[in-house]
């Protein structure tokens, strides 16, 4: 949010010479967070008002001109130019040599110099307001019409910054740090706060106080849950008009265009007070207003020209024949200001916030209203922008008459009441704190305090009694930031460390992570926490148990994820753009729906949430056993890596995405903890996935069981040399590695100089009979106590053989 520091200086009187690093600090520091500052006359730099005293024809342009400009002092240039409106005597900005502008008010900022124009020297350039950041202020229909300040009461020479008044300093207020504060979105509650900063006394609006022979305004509330209060205005004798330049310039300079009386008044007091206002053309509004809830189906056209189609949730303005705004939002297009409009019924009218958000994500349709709305503004507030609004309705309309007036507000707000202990204040803050400053303080920002004994009660002013201010922790924050924070000092924390802390399911996910990127080569990715409906459709298959947004970020985006595998199949689907091989990771909450019952509310149900890991590996569809051996291989040697309880596989329950063949479920003990598994050419052609295999698995990080200590065994290096020696034999297609292996190792009994068996190949095709696989393994044969001979080395090899042999049928190729 931008902030105007002359705005600010309007209720709370700013010393002029303020040092401005120090003001941003002490509002970082107490309230808000200063993201940057801008002096707004800094680009305006080198830019003066010239006036214009001869022009000539350009002697090799047909629709340039060569002008004679004053720029003060004496000082007279040549300058040339193109704009259709100039004539002698008018007053124009001026560019200077070495000022910064957009050529044509598009691209980014060129700086100007001394430059020949067809021939003819041309001192820097006559601009149009959108080449110098003023289209808001100084629009145009016609591309070459360069700005006329004729109308401003400066010389030649001054700059522009200066002879339009526009010289003030912007503030950008980060809006994250008031999301809880609805009493700072304004440049009023701004300024309270600074006011209680320095001690200085803050500006009182002057009161409106309604004729009591005036007319009630007919306003009908339907529902005063969703608004609270209403306060109509009914105004005759005004008319369209430009506002006066200087409240032109305030819009403009925090970010709001101007665009006549009637409506930057509205936008004026918004801005001020933080409290959004609307104004309807009166006598377009059929008999009365009456704020109800939307009809479903029920259309509305807004200001953007934006067609709606409501929903029942909707809260909306309505007169007797239909809906004429979207309350909280904006304003129709038929009702609201016009031309001709000549009556006004102003409305400053307050909105229940959860509604007003849903409302305002619900038909993308965020405005500065909605953004204020939604973070509970109090209903007093209402008061305050009457008496601004009608101040200056005054002002710019003095023959305006008020006709009627309405204020339908059945419950009165309570403003929050508090006690707070303070000793506890005190054990909390780390410092007593001086009664008289904490009532000095929280009384500069409108609270009541009062003491008795060690208790301190505090009334809560109605603009922080919507829930920001609500237990005494609130308080407590209060008390620290306004005395600041800076005045605590800093205290050691006295504590005993028993043993050592060991996050045993926080270190075993970041030991995956470390040992899938850095050991396995995997890309780890960040997907949102929603998933599309195609890719649902593709891996789950089924809607069932899935949790739906209220507000998704599009309609095919509405379910939160279950499962990791259906934002993985998007991601791979990406990827495959730009690679043929590749392998990603993922690890992040997944959420499923269970009957689940919180130790607090005992009637509520929460759905369930698991850290879940899951990964892709992507290769040719020509080498799926490969690829199979590369998935398995990461996955079987996590625990080894990650040090925790070791995986076994089975085939229990195929994944729907599975392929009929290739899937294994993977088991911690007893418990199924996950999938591993090819995607099946149906899933892959839903994903949009074509000619390559993907091996994805995915694993609860909740089911895995870290060691609480380390397991490893010292084993000193061999003495004596080891031996890789690799054999081939035929196996039965059904037998498997881990039975080979298992029968191999049997060997060590017979003899002592088997040390391992690894795997190294298997091979299915030529000159292989039918059934049968050919499955290379390397032995590892070795003394402890000597270096063996070659026969020695032999027999070994033909116990394991004959063993093989004799178990499963082996056959010597």
């Amino acid at each position: 949010m931008k902030l105007s520091l002359n705005w600010i200086k309007k209720y709370a009187p700013l010393p002029d010479d303020m040092d401005m690093a120090q003001l941003a600090y002490d509002l970082t520091m107490s309230t808000v967070e200063v993201e940057g500052m801008e002096k707004l006359a800094d680009q305006f730099e080198n830019i003066c008002i010239g006036v214009i005293n001869e022009i000539q024809p350009h002697p090799n342009a047909d629709k340039l001109k060569v002008c004679m400009v004053s720029l003060g002092e004496d000082e007279v240039q040549q300058i040339v130019c193109g704009g259709s409106n100039l004539y002698v005597g008018q007053k124009v900005a001026v560019s200077r040599p070495g000022a910064m502008v957009r050529w044509h008010g598009e691209g980014e900022p060129v700086k100007i110099g001394i430059t020949k124009l067809r021939g003819v020297q041309s001192y820097g350039m006559i601009c149009a307001s959108s080449e110098i950041g003023l289209f808001d202020l100084f629009p145009f229909e016609e591309e070459a019409t360069i700005v006329d300040l004729s109308a401003f009461d400066a010389p030649a020479g001054t700059n522009v910054a200066v002879a339009l008044g526009l010289d003030d300093m912007i503030l950008e207020i980060d809006n994250k740090s008031m999301t809880n504060r609805p009493d700072l979105w304004g440049h009023y509650g701004i300024a309270r706060e600074l006011a209680a900063l320095y001690d200085l006394p803050l500006k009182k609006f002057e009161a409106f106080t309604p004729d009591e022979t005036l007319p009630v305004l007919p306003i009908e509330v339907l529902d005063t849950e969703r608004c609270p209060r209403f306060m109509g205005t009914k105004m005759e004798g005004l008319y369209v008009k430009e506002s006066p330049f200087e409240m032109q310039t305030m819009l403009w300079r925090v970010g709001l265009r101007p665009i006549n009386a009637l409506v930057d008044i509205t936008n004026y007091v918004m801005l001020a007070t933080g409290q959004p206002t609307h104004a309807y053309d009166a006598d377009v509004i059929e008999d009365h207003i009456i704020v109800r809830r939307a009809e479903a189906g029920e259309k509305l056209l807004l200001l953007n020209d934006k067609e709606l189609e409501l929903c029942e949730d909707d809260l909306v303005i309505a007169d007797t024949k239909e809906a004429v705004g979207l309350a909280g939002v904006m304003g129709g297009a038929k009702d609201s200001i016009l031309e001709s409009t000549t009556n006004v019924i102003l409305e400053i009218a307050n909105f229940q916030a959860p509604p007003i958000r849903r409302t305002a994500l619900r038909y993308d349709n965020r405005t500065e209203a909605a953004a204020r709305y939604e973070k509970a503004i109090d209903p007093e507030r209402t008061e305050q922008a009457l008496n601004l609004s009608m101040e200056m309705f005054r002002e710019l309309y003095p023959e305006m008459k008020v006709v009627a007036f309405s204020d339908t507000y059945p419950e009165k707000l309570q403003c929050a009441e508090i006690d707070v202990s303070l000793n506890w204040l005190e054990s909390r803050l780390g410092k007593k704190v001086p009664n008289e400053v904490i009532e000095a303080k929280m009384g500069a920002m409108g609270y009541t305090v009062s003491f008795d004994g060690d208790n301190m009660h505090v009334v809560v002013p109605s603009w922080r009694s919507t829930g920001d201010v609500s237990i005494k922790a609130d308080i407590m924050e209060e008390v620290a930031r306004m005395y600041g924070y800076e005045n605590f000092e800093a205290a050691p924390i006295t504590t005993t460390f028993d043993s050592a802390i060991n996050q045993l399911d926080v270190d075993i996910e970041r030991k995956v992570k470390e040992y899938l990127a850095f050991r396995c080569g995997m890309q780890e990715i960040f997907t949102y926490p929603w998933m599309t409906d195609e890719y649902v459709d593709a891996i789950l298959q089924s809607t069932e148990g899935l949790f739906e947004l209220s507000a998704p970020p599009s309609p095919t985006e509405r379910f939160i994820r279950s499962s990791l595998l259906p934002n993985m199949a998007k991601a791979v689907n990406l990827n495959l753009r730009y690679y043929k091989e590749f392998s990603l990771f993922e690890t992040a909450l997944t959420v499923k729906d269970a009957d689940y019952t919180t130790p607090y509310y005992e009637n509520e149900k929460l759905p369930s949430q698991t850290r879940t890991l899951a990964g892709s590996f992507v290769g040719s569809m020509d080498d799926v056993v490969t690829l199979f051996r590369q998935a398995k291989g990461v996955v079987e040697n996590m625990s080894r890596y990650t040090h925790m309880e070791g995986f076994t596989f089975k085939k229990e329950e195929k994944p729907v995405w599975a392929d009929d063949v290739v899937w294994l479920n993977v088991y911690v003990g007893d418990e199924k903890i996950g999938d591993l598994a090819l995607l099946s050419k149906k899933s892959a052609m839903a994903c949009g996935i074509k000619n390559s295999a993907v091996m994805m698995f995915e694993l609860s990080i909740d089911g895995f069981k870290p060691f609480t200590s380390r397991t490893n065994e010292f084993v000193h290096l061999a003495e004596y040399p080891m031996i890789d020696y690799d054999i081939s034999l035929l196996f039965d297609s059904e037998i498997t590695w881990a039975e080979i292996q298992k029968t191999a190792l049997g060997c060590k009994g017979q003899n002592a100089n088997l040390q391992d068996v690894t795997f190294f190949e298997e091979y299915k095709g030529k000159h292989i009979p039918e059934g049968k696989k050919s499955v290379t393994m390397r032995l590892v044969i070795g003394s402890k106590e000597k270096t063996l001979k070659a026969d020695e080395i032999e027999a070994c090899v033909a116990v394991v053989v004959k063993k093989l042999t004799k178990k499963l049928n082996a056959e010597t190729r």
